[in-house]
């Protein structure tokens, strides 16, 4: 494979049987792909989307997203706390992302739409204007995040502790209120 990939469309290409170490790819294309068990690290994904990829056990230490779409993907047990943090900025439609890492990441204005993110870890993440859109958060982490100005009015299923996190103009329904007061044991009817 060439170090260095530009505007290239891969329909059902099965990467895990390829080293995909410290490569560059821009405006490139993924649909219907495997990425199973693949080591992209230290690779750059600079304007790209997935869709329909399976990145189940893949490595993505020092692997760079920057303006990345993954659109129903398998993201489970991803480890994006190892990602380049260099401009990273991701979006999620329609994917799986359950037991995955966000830890410390800058996620900024991020959007999850229609994502599972079930037991999801995003302790010290900065999500300020990040949104959850119809998304379900059962188990997730949130712990000392910057939660400022999300939008959680759609999303199902968090539990999140206002003293331990920033969550200043975050919106939220009244369906969703109990999952801000779950630690006090109040009952809501």
């Amino acid at each position: 494979m060439n170090k260095y990939t530009d505007n290239k469309a891969f329909i059902k290409h099965d990467f895990s049987k390829q080293d995909l170490r410290s490569l560059e790819f821009d405006r490139c294309t993924f649909t219907d792909c495997l990425f199973v068990n693949s080591n992209l690290s230290a690779s750059s994904f600079m304007e790209c989307s997935f869709e329909n990829c399976d990145f189940s056990a893949a490595k993505i230490e020092n692997t760079g997203f920057k303006e990345v779409e993954f659109s129903n993907c398998k993201l489970m047990g991803m480890q994006f706390a190892y990602c380049n943090t260099f401009l990273l900025q991701m979006q999620f439609q329609n994917c799986i992302l359950d037991l995955s890492s966000f830890y410390k990441l800058p996620l900024q204005s991020t959007k999850f739409i229609q994502c599972s993110l079930k037991e999801v870890d995003f302790v010290e993440a900065n999500l300020s204007k990040a949104v959850f859109h119809d998304c379900d958060l059962s188990g997730a982490i949130f712990e000392q995040s910057n939660l400022e100005k999300v939008d959680f009015r759609s999303a199902i299923n968090y539990s999140i502790d206002p003293d331990t996190n920033k969550i200043a103009k975050a919106k939220f329904s009244r369906d969703g209120l109990a999952g801000l007061l779950y630690k006090h044991q109040i009952e809501i009817s």
